[in-house]
């Protein structure tokens, strides 16, 4: 582990690129903002929330454009936050949090209940379906894994119940009511953040924050675990709680992000893997760091898909995973370069 002194210096270096990242964020917000079928004013829509009878703009603004524009910085800092932590926890550069099943878990219980349409009769159903998925495999890894696994376990573990989620979400398609219940179910599972309310950001908004306290006070041990899993021992650290906290931590946060945007795919992986060079590698820098990194990457995403397909909008998790796939490619290409 760094000495305290270098850790402080290095601390302050983070300054430029955390308030380079946050002014992009604030740039994006606003183009977020300000992008739509109808024009919108910014300073006169907000100006228009304080009248006794809001103008339309201003409706726009507050009840559309305003939530798609939280929820994408939500999830995209989530997805950024959890990928870091699961890479410092595995000591995996090509982890993200899709490999221990929480997001094909959570996507499982959504599409249950838009299976049995619960999400018909009670709005709320489709992400309160995905939370529950999530948390349910905290309970099935620690089951078939153990509470004191290795970290090898872990991953064979959420690998099994990854590929049984994906499975049982295969079978829901397949037995499918209607073809009308399959289509709606394919195109959750594609991502999406169109058409989301204040109801969505108020239901997640607080699993994600707990989910992030939990991984963000794991940064110390992360860094004493990037020497070994004896040397974090002897350093005095607690593995198996920290495994908890990350896996729990993830399991809120991501869960609670599938939940209200259907499958989004590689943000968790390619943040961290582009931002980690520019932190020093050290894990616990690397935390914050992705999550503003994720919001941002999340954000331009959701305004690439509103401008360059207006008609019938390309689905977010389509084009993450457009850009992810090869990224994921090069990766596995590198890492067998360096093994040589």
């Amino acid at each position: 582990m760094p000495a305290p002194g270098k850790t402080v210096g290095k601390a302050a270096s983070l300054f430029p690129l955390a308030g380079g990242l946050f002014l992009l964020l604030l740039v994006l917000a606003a183009l977020s903002l300000s992008l739509g079928k109808v024009d919108v004013p910014l300073r006169e829509a907000i100006q228009g929330l304080f009248a006794e009878d809001p103008p339309l703009t201003s409706v726009l603004l507050f009840e559309i454009r305003l939530p798609r524009t939280i929820l994408a910085i939500l999830v995209g800092g989530s997805l950024g936050l959890c990928g870091a932590a699961l890479q410092g926890l595995l000591r995996n550069p090509l982890a993200e949090p899709g490999l221990i099943g929480i997001s094909s878990s959570a996507a499982l219980g959504a599409v249950c209940m838009l299976y049995f349409g619960y999400a018909q009769v009670f709005p709320l159903a489709l992400p309160m379906g995905g939370i529950a998925g999530a948390l349910v495999v905290v309970f099935l890894l620690y089951g078939i894994a153990g509470r004191d696994a290795s970290i090898l376990t872990l991953i064979l573990a959420g690998v099994a119940i990854s590929s049984f989620a994906a499975a049982l979400t295969s079978l829901a398609l397949n037995l499918a009511p209607s073809p009308y219940a399959a289509y709606e179910i394919v195109f959750w599972l594609l991502g999406s953040l169109a058409d989301r309310s204040f109801d969505h950001v108020m239901l997640v908004a607080p699993l994600m924050f707990l989910g992030w306290v939990l991984l963000m006070s794991t940064g110390r041990a992360l860094d004493a675990l990037s020497l070994g899993e004896e040397t974090a021992s002897t350093l005095g650290f607690h593995l198996p709680r920290v495994r908890f906290a990350v896996i729990v931590g993830t399991a809120l946060a991501v869960g609670a992000a599938v939940a209200v945007t259907g499958g989004i795919a590689f943000i968790g992986l390619v943040v961290p893997h582009l931002l980690r060079p520019l932190v020093g590698h050290q894990p616990s820098r690397l935390l914050g760091i992705s999550a503003l990194g994720g919001a941002v990457l999340l954000l331009a995403g959701d305004i690439a898909v509103r401008v360059f397909s207006p008609g019938l909008e390309l689905k977010l998790g389509v084009l993450t995973a457009v850009i992810g796939a090869p990224f994921f490619l090069y990766l596995i290409l590198k890492t067998r370069r360096e093994m040589r």
